[in-house]
């Protein structure tokens, strides 16, 4: 058995802390995403004019979600930059499909059989 000394008692309390951090962070951000989810829920039944109004609210708070998500939970907060130029080019990808769907919405095709 490895004898208690000052050196070990600190660290012991370092990791304590360290671990404590995370637990009340991962709280938080629990607690965010019941809020955001029963916002999302409220904001369902608001009407924003038009249809593509209600779908770019619900997904800036989605946007927002996820964020919080993949900043906390996925621990990107922390990461190299490598890993925020990959999430970056498929940031942009995902943004580049929305927008062909939309440009889809606008302008259907129309076939005529």
């Amino acid at each position: 058995m490895e004898p208690i000394t000052e050196h070990s008692h600190a660290a012991d309390h370092d990791a304590a802390h360290h671990v404590n951090t995370h637990v009340k962070g991962y709280i938080l951000v629990g607690g965010l995403l019941a809020f955001c989810t029963a916002l999302t829920v409220g904001l369902s039944y608001v009407n924003f004019g038009t249809p593509q109004a209600n779908i770019v609210v619900a997904m800036v708070l989605a946007t927002f979600k996820v964020g919080c998500v993949a900043a906390i939970f996925m621990h990107l907060k922390s990461e190299k930059w490598t890993i925020y130029r990959i999430l970056l080019i498929t940031v942009l990808f995902a943004i580049g499909l929305f927008a062909l769907t939309g440009l889809a919405m606008s302008d259907p095709i129309r076939l005529n059989f």
